[in-house]
């Protein structure tokens, strides 16, 4: 190509890139995109796949679903999460189960990878939506 139509075909290229900046400028000042934080914070949602740090569920009579199987601390590529069980009789079955003491997720050291949410197989451990883990006061909560 000749040094000309290297020039053309790049501002050309920045022209149609402006075209569609400035169309988006023009047409959209109608709805603001950027929400005020402070303001907001009583109806404030995260989108669905916003991943803010794991959890386990519980239901209303504090009961989980995680079975002990480890497949999620077995998928953490870097160690956040430990999982302390026992063993001990079913008092439904009379078998002995595996049963949970602790479930440790260490936030600091997480990478949000979602590998240990993929491997759950009893979708016992998901996402949370709360995104702000800091306080104002330094009284415990």
């Amino acid at each position: 190509m000749s040094y000309f139509t290297e020039i053309y075909h790049g501002v050309k290229t920045l022209l149609t890139g402006m075209r569609v900046t400035g169309r988006y400028f023009i047409t959209s000042g109608k709805s603001a995109i950027t929400q005020q934080y402070p303001d907001n914070r009583a109806s404030l949602k995260m989108f669905d796949r916003f991943r803010g740090e794991v959890v386990m569920l519980h239901d209303e009579n504090n009961e989980h679903s995680c079975t002990g199987c480890q497949k999620c601390e077995l998928a953490c590529p870097n160690g956040s999460i430990e999982i302390i069980w026992d063993r001990g009789v079913d008092p439904e079955t009379g078998k002995k189960k595996k049963f949970i003491d602790k479930h440790i997720y260490h936030l600091g050291m997480c990478t949000q990878c979602g590998l240990c949410v993929q491997a759950c197989p009893s979708n016992a451990i998901v996402w949370a939506q709360k995104f702000r883990k800091t306080r104002s006061t330094t009284e415990p909560s």
